[in-house]
């Protein structure tokens, strides 16, 4: 018994000096430590920053479910389209139940919650205007259909497949570029258009500055050009054919679109369909008779296209015995020419040993 009371008597004066240390006082119940008040740290502050970390895990864990049980639906019927708007509704979802909850956790005051949203606001538009203009980017991009993910855009000076899209930026898999933007900026190693292997991220706000060009927005399909010189001495008639059969070959027709592509793309551009079909073009210039061939191909692929009909063209031209101009100068007057040969004159006297 008096063991017992001993035990207690020491855990009452271990209490009292934890109370000294650490107090909950006034009707706030501030906490205060050793005599020191804490600004703005009390009992009802601690149970809402606890309540803020359990609503925080619960909705990263909320999403985890959500993109788990997503990824399971689409594993047989993969659709990239489908999973982009997918992983973005859930981001919305996600953020909006995040945001309400941390209001309704520490504003219990309708007015409180107004008056801070006001201050961060302002804030926000004052020393986060990029930040801000991002993110609207972000909603504008989705509310215009603007571009999707696998979309193949030119951002920002970035040309590439978009690989994803979040609230403040773009990320692009870089491509090359074709020789006749070359030395466009950023410089390019990679010639043509396929992957440099880079992946850049560009900010939401730059749709509001400059233009963003789509390649496969509305329409899976580009229009190309290859042009080839030739003498106009040549059979031009004959190289005509050989480029036309070529470009049918290797290059999207009219029957190969299919009538539901076709209808959409009359229907948003007023195309005929005689201009779908490839066509062949002459330019004269001062050295030989320039042929382009106008064709359309799909937005993948555009580097075997022409590379199969540069082959069957090179090939073609061979055998009809037509070859490629080049830059050739023909001299047309010689001036006159003085050939002046210089006499040896042997000093007097001497003899001739040979």
């Amino acid at each position: 018994m008096h063991a017992a009371l001993l035990d207690n008597h020491k855990g009452q004066r271990k209490a009292g000096k934890m109370d000294e240390i650490i107090r909950l006082v006034g009707p706030s119940r501030a906490v205060e430590i050793f005599g020191i008040r804490l600004v703005g740290i009390n009992a009802e502050n601690g149970k809402k920053l606890l309540m803020t970390v359990l609503l925080i895990a619960m909705i990263f864990l909320l999403r985890w479910a959500i993109r788990q049980g997503s990824k399971f639906l689409f594993r047989r019927r993969p659709d990239e389209q489908t999973e982009f708007w997918a992983r973005q509704t859930i981001q919305l979802i996600t953020a909006f139940l995040l945001l309400l909850g941390l209001a309704s956790i520490w504003f219990n005051d309708p007015a409180r919650l107004a008056t801070a949203l006001g201050l961060v606001t302002a804030g926000l538009a004052f020393a986060l205007q990029r930040v801000v203009t991002a993110a609207a980017g972000y909603f504008v991009i989705l509310r215009g259909k603007t571009f999707h993910v696998g979309d193949r855009i030119v951002m920002g000076g970035v040309r590439g497949d978009v690989v994803a899209l979040g609230f403040m930026q773009t990320t692009i898999m870089e491509m090359g570029q074709p020789p006749s933007v070359q030395a466009a900026d950023p410089a390019m190693w990679v010639r043509s258009r396929e992957y440099t292997g880079r992946l850049v991220t560009v900010s939401n706000a730059r749709i509001f500055d400059e233009p963003v060009y789509n390649y496969t927005r509305d329409f899976p399909y580009i229009w190309e050009e290859l042009s080839l010189p030739i003498p106009y001495r040549a059979d031009r008639e004959r190289a005509e054919r050989i480029v036309m059969e070529a470009a049918l070959r290797h290059t999207i027709t009219t029957n190969m679109l299919g009538q539901e592509a076709l209808e959409e793309m009359q229907r948003r551009y007023f195309l005929k369909p005689t201009e779908i079909g490839p066509r062949v073009y002459y330019r004269l210039t001062d050295n030989w008779l320039e042929l382009t061939v106008r064709f359309i191909v799909r937005d993948r692929g555009i580097r075997e296209a022409k590379n199969a009909l540069s082959r069957d063209i090179l090939q073609g031209f061979e055998q009809a015995g037509i070859e490629l101009a080049s830059a050739t100068f023909e001299i047309v007057g010689v001036p006159p020419l003085r050939i002046e040969k210089e006499s040896r004159i042997q000093p007097a006297g001497a003899s001739d040993h040979t």
